[in-house]
């Protein structure tokens, strides 16, 4: 399934300066050390590509909210440390986005080399998709291209997503082309048998996703706060867990669809927890206890999937030739409720001709965590959450509809 864009493979960029958007938007330990550079890594082809190419490479990226204002807690000279440490060789960090410091320095790097110019949020001007933001970010770096790599940003219209198409020809990297044609490709042209993997806290976040895969998926299940909305629905009484009580029209619609779709057998279709893992609180220091789902106490927690619920899920993944997993099984921070998590994890893991693409932030940071391999173990782990949950829900993305379209 080609790409619908043109990339960085696509136009003639040897020897350019190259304007690169990237998502550093990395978490810090306590001395402002990098705590998880899977982002960072995830940028490397397309960096590597570039300086093949003799260009130089002028990245921008934003880290957290601090609220349009410098703030030294946000710096992205964390970031640009450990991309030099990745590259084996020097990055140049410049502690200004724009203006004449950041364009002299830029200016007076090698023609191959690497500047991280300093966070992009520290102007409130890039949320608001500023056209004079974006200009100034176009002459600081004095770039013949805009790249944009940050496939974690593309769903929003920000100044380095949008605006910046307006003063530069712009292509993807290599990054973005590869979440956006995997993504794509799992909805529209998977190899079936297709299981959705959905979890998480919310239903009310994931509805397009939902509706989107009960057209395409074989089957889905579902475990998390987001089973116990579902379960309630179904008229379980939940105890004290986590749900959502106002979603019945939703839910309604979603199993009116399938029911006419599957016929009778829908809860084959959308598959629910039998039993859950339960506690009293949620901490550390509590137990699971496994409850059948129509056995809840009125104290009750459900933190987790249940263990005959795990044994049917996990049938369920190595039944499949593609899963599509979105949100945790169950409170996975805490190691008692991470078993259903994990069994999935290790299902897909240990399976490698089945194709796995994991999105979603807390799916990401649990399977990151888990794999030894930092989630090499798996065929793609998406580098954006909001983004590719609105790629799935067939949704258009701003930073990608902005750039260049690639030749018939």
């Amino acid at each position: 399934m080609g790409f619908f864009k043109q990339t960085i493979n696509t136009v003639p960029l040897q020897g350019q300066t190259v304007l690169l958007r990237v998502d550093y938007n990395l978490p810090l330990n306590e001395d402002g050390t990098v705590a998880d550079d899977f982002r960072v890594r995830a940028s490397l082809p397309t960096v590597k590509k570039l300086l093949a190419d003799g260009c130089k490479v002028v990245i921008i990226s934003h880290l957290g909210r601090p609220d349009g204002k410098p703030n030294p807690k946000f710096t992205l000279e964390p970031a640009a440390a450990r991309l030099a440490e990745l590259l084996g060789e020097p990055v140049r960090f410049v502690d200004q986005t724009i203006g004449d410091k950041a364009r002299m320095a830029v200016k007076r790097a090698p023609g191959r080399s690497v500047i991280v110019l300093e966070n992009l949020r520290f102007d409130k001007r890039e949320e608001e998709n500023d056209p004079g933001f974006a200009k100034e970010l176009a002459k600081t770096s004095g770039a013949g291209y805009f790249v944009q790599d940050g496939f974690g940003v593309v769903h929003r219209a920000h100044a380095s997503t949008d605006a910046i198409t307006m003063e530069l020809p712009s292509v993807a990297g290599l990054l973005l082309e590869k979440e956006c044609t995997t993504i794509t490709k799992a909805m529209k042209s998977p190899e079936r048998p297709l299981l959705a993997v959905l979890g998480g806290a919310k239903v009310s976040d994931k509805i397009g996703v939902i509706e989107a895969l009960t057209g395409v998926a074989d089957k889905i299940v579902i475990g998390g706060a987001m089973a116990n909305t579902f379960l309630g629905y179904k008229g379980f009484s939940m105890g004290k867990s986590v749900r959502e009580d106002d979603l019945n029209e939703t839910i309604d619609r979603i199993y009116a669809a399938e029911t006419k779709k599957v016929g009778k057998n829908v809860d084959e279709f959308i598959v629910l927890p039998t039993d859950v893992a339960v506690a009293d609180a949620i901490d550390s220091t509590e137990k699971r206890r496994n409850v059948a789902v129509d056995s809840l106490a009125l104290d009750d927690i459900a933190l987790d999937i249940g263990d005959a619920t795990i044994e049917t899920f996990s049938r369920a993944v190595l039944e499949a030739k593609t899963v599509i997993w979105n949100g945790t099984l169950g409170y996975a921070t805490l190691p008692e409720f991470a078993h259903g998590s994990a069994r999935v994890a290790l299902a897909l893991a240990t399976h490698p001709e089945i194709t796995s693409v994991i999105g979603g932030g807390d799916t990401v940071d649990f399977v990151i965590d888990w794999d030894a391999r930092k989630g090499a173990s798996f065929s793609h782990v998406s580098t954006g959450g909001g983004a590719s949950l609105e790629l799935m829900a067939g949704k258009k993305l701003p930073g990608v509809e902005s750039l260049l379209d690639a030749k018939r």
